[in-house]
């Protein structure tokens, strides 16, 4: 086909009413891209084209269409501009679609424009490291990013324009997993709009994910998200969750690395881009001098979990193993929030102190299930320290889930969620801090 038959008849630009950059959608999530560089025709900045439907029908649905909510309305700002940049170093193909809500605000950085506000970007390649070129297929103003609801428009609006076979929803922003203490940031949840004070709780990322139809894999590139109390609020509606049980440094996940092993292989299933995201962040990180954790959870694996970890407080409560719980408690892996520990270390620890036979028998058959069963990979690497204020700190004995142990009672707004309802767990903290 020539140039000159391509623009005619199969990219008609659309008119001036329509064609504005703040408004405009792709068709299904076509990379436009693709199509002008099979032609050899090249793409301007925001060109937008329509793709006539026999080409369409023909395509068929991407086999990834992989969403990333970037809330940058607060001090992330500049790693939400780099992150999308890193993802420009791949762009999305006929088969993968990399779809980003992108927001930023007044009082962080002012690079690429400084622009304000909440955009919508189909992401395509270039080799520009400091700006974005991705056509902008919508402006939604200055939009709250803390509200779930915000979340459940991108989603929805990004499976109906951009289908495929799989998809993954990625939470970009700081992130509290379950989190206890007064401050600012004194609430459960992910996505701190600094701009609305608002932010998402974790019962409302299970609404999000009820709302748009569950996906295939969730990543929270944020901090502190692999806990069992997150985990389990969502599993019904995403078979793979992958996060972190510590912090993530600022740069959090390499885009690059990450979406270029799914590019070349766009056929990978769930579990194999679950993989694929947790080796892709730790590769980066172990070239860096922190620490760091990083896993992916099978939910179809948490009822059984649920099961064995009730079997086990309950064991260690019948046999009133205080002494061993407490040892377990103020020596266990911790992480930024030390209310946060990990899991499997928590019980091997309990169980290299107790006497008890079942107490031995329940937490072992626990373990095993963490490191067999519920966390299908896991990496870690530790802390070095930086002083006598951040001393060494044994990440590698994390194993891929954490939980909420602090030395007092539950408060009261930790039985909203799922996990709290249906697990012995409050009960087994509550018995402990009476001690």
């Amino acid at each position: 086909m020539k140039k000159t038959t391509l623009i005619g008849a199969a990219a008609m630009l659309f008119t001036a009413g329509i064609a504005s950059a703040q408004n405009v959608d792709f068709v299904n999530g076509f990379n436009y891209h693709e199509l002008l560089n099979q032609q050899n025709v090249a793409p301007q900045d925001h060109t937008y084209v329509a793709v006539p439907k026999p080409i369409l029908e023909k395509l068929g649905p991407a086999e990834w269409t992989i969403m990333v909510f970037i809330n940058g309305k607060n001090n992330l700002e500049k790693f939400a501009l780099r992150d999308m940049n890193e993802m420009e170093m791949i762009g999305s193909t006929d088969k993968v679609n990399i779809i980003v809500e992108l927001g930023r605000m007044d009082g962080y950085d002012s690079s690429d424009g400084d622009w304000k506000g909440v955009r919508r970007y189909f992401v395509t390649k270039d080799k520009d490291t400091n700006k974005i070129t991705s056509p902008m297929i919508q402006d939604l103003g200055m939009k709250d990013m803390g509200s779930y609801k915000s979340v459940i428009d991108f989603g929805k609006w990004a499976k109906e324009k951009y289908p495929a076979k799989k998809y993954m929803l990625i939470f970009w922003n700081h992130g509290a997993g379950w989190i206890k203490s007064a401050g600012l940031y004194s609430s459960k949840g992910i996505s701190y709009d600094d701009q609305s004070n608002n932010h998402i709780n974790t019962p409302q990322m299970a609404e999000i994910l009820k709302a748009i139809g569950g996906v295939d894999v969730v990543g929270s590139d944020a901090c502190l998200m692999q806990m069992a109390e997150v985990d389990y609020e969502i599993k019904d509606y995403v078979p793979y969750i992958v996060g972190s049980e510590e912090t993530e440094p600022g740069d959090g996940y390499t885009y690059d690395t990450f979406l270029g092993p799914v590019v070349k292989n766009p056929a990978m299933n769930a579990a194999q881009l679950a993989k694929v995201a947790v080796d892709a962040y730790s590769n980066h990180y172990d070239s860096q001098r922190g620490g760091y954790t990083q896993s992916y959870v099978k939910s179809a694996a948490l009822p059984q979990f649920l099961k064995l970890t009730n079997d086990f407080v309950n064991a260690v409560m019948k046999a009133k193993d205080v002494e061993a719980a407490k040892y377990a408690r103020e020596n266990a892996i911790k992480f930024a929030y030390p209310e946060n520990k990990d899991l499997y270390d928590f019980t091997a620890l309990l169980v290299s102190k107790t006497s008890n036979a079942d107490v031995k028998a329940k937490g072992q058959a626990l373990m095993n299930y963490i490191t067999g069963s519920l966390v299908g990979h896991n990496r870690t690497k530790d802390e070095p320290g930086y002083g006598y204020w951040t001393p060494p700190n044994k990440l590698s004995r994390a194993k891929g889930i954490a939980v909420y142990v602090p030395n007092k009672n539950v408060p009261s707004s930790y039985n909203e969620m799922q996990w709290a309802k249906v697990s012995s767990w409050d009960e087994f903290v509550n018995w402990l801090a009476s001690k």
